[in-house]
């Protein structure tokens, strides 16, 4: 990947993360509080929707920006935008290596935040400081295994079949996709891909908000679902199923469309410069 790849792949990705998690935080909030283990209303209900958003605010530019430059580099040492019936494939492994790389940034802000929103009353930074005297930097990773078994399965979905639908509608019309139409691929694709890996969600969100030195806290991901399974059911499976698709569905619209009218624009302006 040339600089101005690079440069263009950070920038958007960053501007993208940031828009999506500031503009749906409350949505983010309330797929956590039903999700968590003492239930909706106990978690704070509708209160104090935006408990945890200092941690989103900080993590959101390194994290999509990691996990975009990762996607955009691993893409480009595959050739995955040569035609090909391995490319989905390429997409794939370019999402699934971003989804590691990006994990190393989230997940410590996505244990602070979802312990904020479930904890109203108690200061982002207070839960920060909590988390290292209790349980070191670990305690900061708790999770990671899980967010990762999360996040891959849902990359693996919507990204091929984002670039599948943009691909679709650019042969159909005969050139590329504008950004709005990225947007839309993009929503559909995080929609259809939040519905079919919430029970994961459910279970990363069980193991972050775990005592330290509970099963639970171990991050055995098939042992959490079992015992979601075994107390709620189906329902407890799918619990914030639709928060999260529409939380996804317009983070799609947004995240996608964003970066791929920012990225385009950077290219362009790489291009102009001397």
């Amino acid at each position: 990947m040339d600089r101005p790849g690079f440069v263009a792949a950070l920038v958007a990705g960053g501007v993208a993360g940031v828009s999506v998690d500031l503009i749906l935080f409350p949505l983010d909030t309330i797929k956590t509080r039903l999700q968590s283990p003492q239930g909706f209303s106990k978690a704070g209900g509708f209160h104090g929707i935006y408990a945890g958003v200092p941690s989103a605010a900080i993590g959101s530019f390194p994290n999509a920006a990691a996990f975009f430059i990762t996607y955009e580099y691993v893409k480009w040492f595959l050739h995955a935008d040569s035609s090909s019936y391995l490319t989905p494939m390429k997409h794939m492994l370019a999402a699934s290596a971003g989804e590691v790389v990006a994990c190393l940034i989230r997940v410590p802000s996505e244990v602070v935040k979802q312990r904020a929103q479930v904890s109203a009353s108690t200061r982002t930074f207070q839960i920060f400081s909590n988390i290292l005297y209790e349980e070191g930097i670990q305690g900061l990773y708790r999770g990671y295994k899980s967010t990762v078994l999360r996040e891959i399965p849902f990359s693996l979905v919507q990204f091929p079949l984002w670039e599948s639908l943009k691909a679709l509608w650019s042969w159909r019309q005969d050139h590329v996709v504008d950004s709005w139409q990225s947007a839309v691929c993009g929503a559909f694709a995080g929609g259809f891909a939040a519905a079919v890996t919430t029970p994961l969600d459910v279970a990363k969100t069980r193991i972050t908000l775990a005592k330290a030195g509970s099963s639970t806290a171990d991050g055995n991901v098939l042992s959490v679902l079992h015992g979601v399974w075994r107390s709620q059911g189906l329902a407890g499976l799918f619990a914030g199923v639709f928060p999260r698709m529409a939380a996804i569905s317009l983070g799609g619209f947004i995240f996608l469309g964003a970066y791929d009218r920012t990225h385009s624009l950077l290219l362009e302006v790489g291009r102009k410069s001397p």
